[in-house]
């Protein structure tokens, strides 16, 4: 039976997923779950993944939920995956492990939270937290900072100074990939992170042509965005 992904592409982890399968040739077949129409509250989909969140898979009978979780399971249940995205080497695993923990825990909740209260929530039908913002604003900032002194090393393009590209590369470059809809906000809090940035541009080579064209959705939406916001520019100056 042919993998089945349940994805929105607005979400950071649901693109991470994706690009995994798309990179390693795995055959799947990707279900759209929109969440601006509640479409991951129905009962059909809550059969799949009781905690309403994607993206989540189905690959026979199996049925798996949470990012980190699906590319760890397709790394080892799909022979065609390179060793380095997940290798077998107990010690390098571990400490690709340490950092999707560290993720879920620090960059996530303040790259999410942050764009989530800035921009996001009127979509989801939710009102915007300024108070909220500032506060995933300080863990982001934070984060950031912590990827560029310490998981970035110089012996290596990689996180954890590897030469090639894990799952926990692809998981943490597809989060602060959301900081893109915010325009210059996005590339003001970015600007500091050299490191990063060249991180972020080796992770999108290691992985063209697909992430380009997985992520040409948010690239969209940062168009409508900004094209919104200039509205009321455009008439001031009439």
């Amino acid at each position: 039976m042919t993998l089945k992904l349940y994805v929105e592409r607005m979400s950071q982890p649901s693109r991470a997923v994706l690009i995994f399968c798309k990179v390693n040739g795995i055959e799947f077949e990707e279900v759209s779950i929109r969440l601006a129409k509640g479409q991951h509250r129905t009962p059909e989909f809550i059969e799949i993944n009781p905690m309403k969140q994607v993206p989540a898979i189905v690959d026979g009978r199996f049925k798996l939920f949470e990012s980190h979780a699906i590319m760890k399971y397709l790394s080892r249940a799909y022979p065609g995956v390179a060793d380095h995205w997940y290798p077998a080497d107990v010690y390098k695993r571990a400490k690709i492990d340490s950092v999707l923990d560290w993720h879920h825990t620090h960059l996530r909740r303040g790259a999410g939270g942050y764009v989530l209260n800035t921009v996001l929530a009127p979509s989801l039908g939710f009102p915007l937290n300024p108070q909220a913002a500032a506060e995933a604003l300080k863990v982001l900032t934070a984060s950031l900072d912590k990827i560029e002194s310490f998981w970035l090393q110089p012996n290596g393009r990689f996180l954890l100074g590897s030469t090639q590209p894990s799952i926990a590369d692809l998981s943490l470059v597809c989060e602060i990939m959301q900081l893109e809809i915010l325009g210059k906000n996005g590339e003001r809090i970015l600007s500091p992170y050299k490191k990063i940035a060249n991180w972020i541009d080796d992770t999108k080579e290691a992985t063209a042509p697909h992430f380009h064209e997985v992520h040409s959705v948010l690239f969209k939406v940062k168009e409508r965005l900004l094209h919104k916001q200039s509205a009321p520019d455009l008439h001031s100056k009439m």
